[in-house]
């Protein structure tokens, strides 16, 4: 098989035109993965302690998928939706490419949990109206709370065992086209209600397409990830990405993780994986986490691309990693900021295997005007870029209330077409044409997406992201990033959680607005802290970095911040819970 110039590694699919020209549906794309690596290991799954509990190959993948689409086309008609709540673990896999095959919209979703008053299942359910529900029988039997919450009428549950049957039949559905919906995937709802994104077959093979050029992928690649299926970047950078390029996914539990992150780095030793991606708190729980015994004998030299997205991307967060883990043979370099969302497929912009982040020291007193200019000696801000725009796609960067087109190194909105483009939020005319069908000002007929993030292009059309329109602080005219207040505040003390802080504003009595910073505690720490010392060393770092005052601090319990399914911070969500008195404060 030759090499490809671009990125060394050889093509996943053979001489001719790519892949996603080829193929109409991910139904196409799974027989013909099962036609030419039949017996080569898909994905396998690491049980909590790192062995290897489930594994299917590709043929194998397609049979069972197969044979569970033959049942749910008796259940449901095609485009019917059907919600996937698994544990992790093959089972989703196997669940999510039947409903594929038997013509269904498959409907990822968090398991819901117990006794959660902030969950959104229930706005998801309504949303979509499902026909079929999907879950494991030995999750039924722990949970039967599940089953109840989402009894509805006519809506059948399905506890699929995969292990039976064997016989492959045709499941009798037209075959799907390439703009015809694949799967809703609904966005985190970090700043409101989640709504359903509407991703087509074509969507996904091109945005995979994208993904294979930016990431240098090939079959000889090996991914290992514990980011959850239903998360866009667990589904469609993992799953979906390695069955585009044939190669194997090794799978982990996120609690798996989150209890033993050093888990995850054995495990890429362990298989020699050049790619493993997640959000920017997940390499600093390594750090957090690490004990030099655990990581005898691991070797990271394999490790091409660690991609860090779905949050923002932190200087000191890169730089104690490679500091603690180069030992290991970590390269710096490997570190690849990203940007993407759920409404453009998933990546936007990235940059290239091997050539390490890029870095901007800017005054943070001319970010927030809006401007880009290097920092002085003091001012100082570092903001790590994301890579430049996908082959394929456009980005710009647009003032978001003229909507007219920036030039380089002027912050506004990040706008994104391209064919990765989603068609839209289901069944929600109104919030389609607000965000999916923005037009630049004084330019040609064109349909743009709105993607609510501040940033900026480079002169070398590098994009760096500066924080979300909805989030930003604006106080006495200077607008401020939470994102910048929060880490200043995680850095006053060890007991402050990382990643487990918000900061947002809110108008007082007299309509002044004004700061307020909510952030947890270490569990550790809960018994034997001075608020009252941490508060004010609080504030005074805040009037320090960013010269405003933090009206309001209150230091609340560990996992009382609310956050989405994939770690986003909520700021919205804790400005209400703050203001309705539901925080659990710490007195």
């Amino acid at each position: 098989m030759k090499p490809s110039a671009e990125t060394g590694f050889p093509e996943a699919h053979g001489s001719g035109a790519p892949l996603n020209e080829r193929l109409r549906s991910l139904a196409d794309l799974l027989r013909q993965r099962a036609r030419e690596q039949p017996l080569d290991r898909a994905y396998v799954f690491l049980s909590d302690r790192g062995s290897e509990e489930a594994q299917v190959t590709f043929a194998d993948l397609e049979r069972r998928a197969q044979v569970l689409a033959t049942s749910l086309s008796h259940r449901a008609q095609p485009a019917e939706r059907a919600v996937l709540l698994f544990p992790p673990g093959l089972d989703f896999i196997i669940a999510f490419f039947a409903c594929i095959l038997a013509g269904l919209i498959p409907v990822p979703m968090m398991i819901p949990r117990r006794m959660s008053a902030r969950d959104a299942a229930e706005a998801i359910l309504a949303d979509c109206s499902p026909r079929l529900a999907l879950t494991t029988r030995d999750l039924a039997a722990r949970r039967p709370d599940v089953i109840e919450r989402i009894r509805k009428p006519d809506l059948e549950w399905i506890l699929p065992e995969h292990g039976e049957g064997t016989a492959l039949q045709d499941v009798g559905v037209a075959a799907a086209e390439p703009d015809d919906i694949a799967l809703l995937q609904y966005t985190s709802g970090s700043t409101s209600e989640p709504k359903g994104i509407m991703v087509s077959h074509r969507n996904l093979l091109d945005n995979a397409e994208m993904i294979r050029r930016a990431l240098g992928n090939g079959r000889q690649s090996t991914f290992v990830c514990w980011v959850p299926h239903y998360h866009d970047m667990g589904l469609i950078l993992n799953l979906l990405q390695t069955l585009y390029v044939g190669a194997l996914c090794v799978l982990m539990a996120p609690v798996t993780f989150m209890q033993r992150p050093l888990g995850w780095l054995r495990a890429i030793h362990a298989y020699r994986a050049d790619v493993a991606t997640a959000p920017n708190f997940a390499f600093d729980l390594c750090v957090l986490r690490f004990r030099a015994d655990q990581m005898r004998g691991v070797d990271l030299s394999s490790w091409q691309v660690a991609l860090n997205g779905a949050e923002p991307v932190r200087a000191d967060t890169l730089r104690q990693f490679s500091r603690t883990f180069a030992p290991y043979g970590f390269d710096p370099n490997a570190f690849y900021p990203a940007y993407g969302l759920a409404e453009a497929t998933l990546l936007v912009s990235g940059g290239r295997r091997l050539a390490g982040p890029r870095t901007l020291e800017l005054s943070r007193t001319e970010l927030q005007l809006g401007r880009v200019v290097a920092a002085g000696s003091e001012d100082r801000q570092v903001l790590i870029g994301c890579g430049q725009p996908l082959v394929g796609e456009r980005v710009a960067i647009v003032d978001p209330e003229s909507r007219r087109r920036l030039g380089p190194e002027s912050v506004g909105e990040v706008w994104v077409t391209g064919p990765h483009v989603a068609r839209g939020y289901w069944r929600n005319a109104a919030a389609t044409g607000a965000t999916f069908e923005a037009r630049v000002e004084g330019e040609r007929e064109e349909r743009w997406l709105r993607t609510g993030d501040l940033g900026f292009l480079s002169r070398c059309n590098e994009l760096f992201i500066t924080g979300r329109i909805k989030d930003v602080v604006i106080i006495r005219g200077m607008n401020h990033y939470p994102q910048d207040i929060e880490n200043t505040v995680q850095n006053v003390h060890p007991a402050l959680r990382r990643n487990c802080g918000a900061a947002f504003s809110a108008l007082d009595e007299s309509g002044r607005e004004k700061l307020v910073v909510v952030q947890e505690i270490e569990r550790t720490y809960r018994r034997r802290i001075a608020v009252g010392e941490i508060v004010d060393s609080i504030r005074e770092a805040v009037v320090n970095e960013h010269e405003i005052n933090a009206d309001e601090i209150l230091l609340i319990a560990p996992g009382s911040l609310p956050k989405t399914t994939s770690g986003k911070v909520q700021r919205s969500l804790a400005r209400t819970l703050w203001r309705a008195g539901s925080l659990e404060v710490l007195s």
